[in-house]
């Protein structure tokens, strides 16, 4: 999920904006859903300016991890600095124009990998394929956000094989999240996306991950997150799946503690 304050400036230019978001907010979210934990993802709107994003950090307290965006000379103290506050990734938009590039992220990632940081990109098909072995090549973990934008259309075959690949290599995960982004079908069930989420889960469950793209700055008109959560079991059929791509998968990832006396999961039952 993302959090967006006024009070924080924006990058000039930025083609994604969207008014205040809070943690208050999300925590009404998280009621609704069922779950107790977030992953704070920095939006491209602030730049390499991660002020709103580590403010939620710290508020939502041990629940939370984030995701930022950094400048490749940020030194090491720094970096263990941001780990210490729960940062275990490092964003790179190369849909919305983010501030980190191909190279950038390439120079991050030895250093990410020292920390067991990830890079999360958000990327086209077709930019995934020009990429070549780039993203196999990465030395830390891998996370393709949103699907990596694939439908059921044909011209999307080629890049799912090569997601497939990079699944196959063990260091890759996806984000089953924001169908919306890419579905001519739409809701409720998005039905030229299944196919995709379900060849994905089926390739790697255990590095399928879920998230609520909250608050869809994308979206003039916002989607209902409980719909989109109902959208799991479709996508992942298999007996307990839903509830590993919620829970163990990110503790994995994330480093959240593995015992909780929280509830494991939302109840999956179709609504």
């Amino acid at each position: 999920m993302h959090v967006f304050d006024p009070r924080v400036p924006a990058v000039p230019g930025a083609p994604v904006r969207h008014g205040a978001a809070t943690v208050a907010e999300y925590r009404r979210v998280q009621r609704a859903l069922g779950t107790t934990r977030c992953v704070v993802v920095q939006p491209s709107l602030y730049g390499l300016d991660n002020t709103a994003t580590l403010a939620a950090l710290a508020d939502f307290g041990e629940a939370a991890r984030a995701v930022v965006v950094i400048d490749p000379a940020t030194p090491e103290a720094a970096l263990a600095r941001l780990h210490g506050l729960g940062v275990r990734g490092v964003r790179i938009n190369l849909v919305q124009a983010g501030a980190l590039t191909w190279a950038q992220a390439r120079a991050l990632a030895p250093r990410l990998a020292a920390l067991g940081w990830h890079l999360q990109f958000h990327l086209t098909p077709e930019a995934l394929l020009a990429a070549g072995d780039a993203l196999a090549d990465m030395p830390c973990r891998v996370v393709l956000d949103h699907l990596a934008r694939l439908t059921d259309a044909p011209a999307h075959r080629e890049a799912l094989t090569a997601v497939r690949r990079l699944l196959d290599g063990g260091r890759c995960w996806v984000k089953l999240s924001a169908p919306y982004l890419v579905s001519r079908a739409g809701p409720p069930g998005f039905g030229d996306v299944l196919g995709v989420a379900r060849t994905l889960a089926a390739a790697a469950p255990e590095r399928m991950l879920w998230a609520s793209d909250w608050p869809h700055a994308t979206e003039p008109r916002k989607p209902d997150d409980a719909a989109l959560l109902d959208l799991l079991p479709a996508w992942c059929p298999e007996p307990g799946m839903p509830a590993r791509v919620l829970v163990a998968n990110p503790a994995e990832l994330y480093g959240f503690p593995v015992a909780d006396d929280r509830p494991a999961a939302p109840a999956m039952e179709p609504r």
